[in-house]
C-alpha cells in the first residue's frame, strides 16, 4: 500500500512546491476599493503594490479592515500606497517549508511572497501548507486524537523547536521558543486555543 511524504521530508522540500501563482498585483495610486475587488475577482487575500512595474508592498484583507472600515474611512478614496505594509517579506524558491514556516512565525504574517532574482514567483499561504501537513499527518496516523488542542504540525518533525535553551519561555503543546510571553499568547491563540491565557484575549483575524 502506497502512502504520500511524511511530515520530515515534507517539511524539507523546497517552498517552490507550494507556490500559489495566483496573484493580483494594482499600482499603488489606486483606491481600496478597487483592491476589493480585485480580490473577489481573483478569489485571493491579497494585492500586491507596485510602483512603476515594481512590487514595493502589499495590502490584505486585514489590513483594509484594521486601517479602513475599522476607522470608518471611505475605501473609494484611499489610495493604497497610504495603507499598504511595506518593504514586503519575501522568500527564495529554494527556501524550505520549515524554514518557510519560521519566517511566517516570526514576523506573525500568513503568507509571503516567492521571490527569484526580483521576480515575483507567486505567493506562499501557510494554510496550504497547513492542509499538505495535515493530510501526511493523517495518513500515518493510527488513531485520530479529537477533543483536546493539538498542534497540525508533529513537533518531532521539526528541528528548530528542539533548541530552546536560549528561549524565556515555550509552547506547551509544540514546545517552539519564544522570547516573550506576549508572543507565546500570541502564537497559542493562532494556532491552539483561541483565546490569550497569559495577557488576556489578543486575538487578531489574519486572512
Amino acid at each position: 500500500m502506497s502512502s504520500g511524504p511524511d511530515i520530515s521530508s515534507l517539511l524539507a522540500r523546497p517552498v517552490e512546491n507550494f507556490i500559489n501563482m495566483n496573484i493580483a498585483i494594482l499600482e499603488g495610486d489606486r483606491f481600496v476599493d478597487e483592491a476589493l475587488q480585485k480580490m473577489q475577482e481573483k478569489n485571493v487575500r491579497s494585492v500586491l503594490v507596485s510602483h512603476q512595474g515594481e512590487v514595493v508592498g502589499i495590502l490584505s484583507k486585514t489590513d483594509i479592515l484594521f486601517k479602513v472600515m475599522s476607522q470608518g474611512k471611505n475605501p473609494g478614496k484611499v489610495r493604497l500606497r497610504e495603507i499598504m505594509t511595506s518593504p514586503v517579506l519575501a522568500v527564495d524558491p529554494k527556501t524550505t517549508v520549515q524554514e518557510t514556516l519560521g519566517m511566517m512565525d516570526k514576523h506573525v504574517v500568513r503568507q509571503l511572497i516567492v521571490s527569484s532574482h526580483s521576480a515575483v514567483l507567486g505567493m506562499v499561504y501557510r494554510d496550504d501548507i497547513f492542509e499538505k501537513i495535515h493530510m501526511a499527518s493523517a495518513a500515518t496516523a493510527e488513531t485520530a486524537v479529537t477533543g483536546s488542542p493539538a498542534c497540525i504540525i508533529n513537533p518531532k518533525a521539526i528541528a528548530y523547536i528542539r533548541d530552546t535553551t536560549s528561549a524565556k519561555v515555550v509552547c506547551p503543546y509544540c514546545e517552539l521558543p519564544y522570547d516573550s510571553k506576549e508572543a507565546l499568547s500570541k502564537h497559542i491563540d493562532r494556532l491552539h486555543t483561541g483565546a490569550g491565557v497569559l495577557e488576556g484575549d489578543v486575538r487578531r483575524t489574519f486572512e
